[in-house]
C-alpha cells in the first residue's frame, strides 16, 4: 500500500519518514542556502538546515503480504510539482502540523480536500511548545468532524506508527463494503 506523508514546510515529514522505516529511507534533503531566505520562512524552526526537493521513501512490512510504502512529499511551493505523481495510487495521506506553523498546512489540506484522497491529520508535538487539543485545531483548520486527527511526535517511532494505523483504518473505514 502507498502512503502518502504530506505537509508544509518543516512540518517533519522527513523525520516521520525515517522513525518507521524498516529500510534506510531515501532522502533527496538538500541544504538550505542564502539564496532561500526569500522564500523559505524558517519562523519558528530557525534551527533548520535542510529540505526535501524531491521526495522521501520508506517501507514498512506490515505481513509478508502487506507492505506499506511511504512517500513523503517536498513541504515548499516550488517543489509541489512533485505532489500529483507521489499521491497517484496511495491509500491516503497522513499530513504533518505544526502548530508553531499552522498556515504552512492549509494548502497540504486543501490539496487532498480538493482531489478527495483520504487524509488524517497529525499534530507534530514539540515538547517546549504549547500543546492544543485536537478540536483546537479542527476548529483553526476549518476541519470536517469525519477527518481524524492525532498528536504525535515523528521523531519517536511507536508514535509515527500510530498516525499511520490511524490512516489505514480511516481508510478501511472509508472504503465501500465488497458485496459477496
Amino acid at each position: 500500500m502507498k502512503v502518502v506523508v504530506a505537509g508544509g514546510f518543516g512540518t517533519g515529514k522527513t523525520t516521520l519518514v525515517k522513525s518507521v522505516s524498516e529500510i534506510p529511507p531515501l532522502t533527496t534533503e538538500e541544504l538550505l542556502t542564502e539564496a532561500g531566505t526569500a522564500v523559505d520562512d524558517l519562523a519558528g524552526i530557525e534551527g533548520k538546515k535542510t529540505t526535501t526537493v524531491t521526495l522521501d521513501f520508506g517501507r514498512i512490512t506490515v505481513h509478508e503480504d502487506l507492505v506499506l510504502y511511504l512517500f513523503g512529499t517536498p513541504g515548499q511551493d516550488r517543489f509541489w510539482i512533485m505532489w500529483d505523481e507521489l499521491a497517484r495510487g496511495a491509500i491516503g495521506a497522513v499530513v504533518l502540523v505544526d502548530t508553531r506553523r499552522l498556515d504552512s498546512s492549509f494548502a497540504a489540506i486543501d490539496y487532498f480536500e480538493q482531489r478527495g484522497i483520504t487524509f488524517v491529520v497529525a499534530i507534530n508535538e514539540f515538547p517546549q511548545d504549547h500543546q492544543y487539543e485536537p478540536e483546537e485545531v479542527r476548529a483553526a483548520l476549518h476541519l470536517d468532524s469525519q477527518i481524524p486527527i492525532i498528536r504525535f511526535d515523528a521523531r519517536r517511532r511507536g508514535s509515527s506508527l500510530q498516525a499511520l494505523i490511524a490512516l489505514v483504518h480511516h481508510a478501511l473505514n472509508r472504503a465501500p463494503m465488497a458485496v459477496p
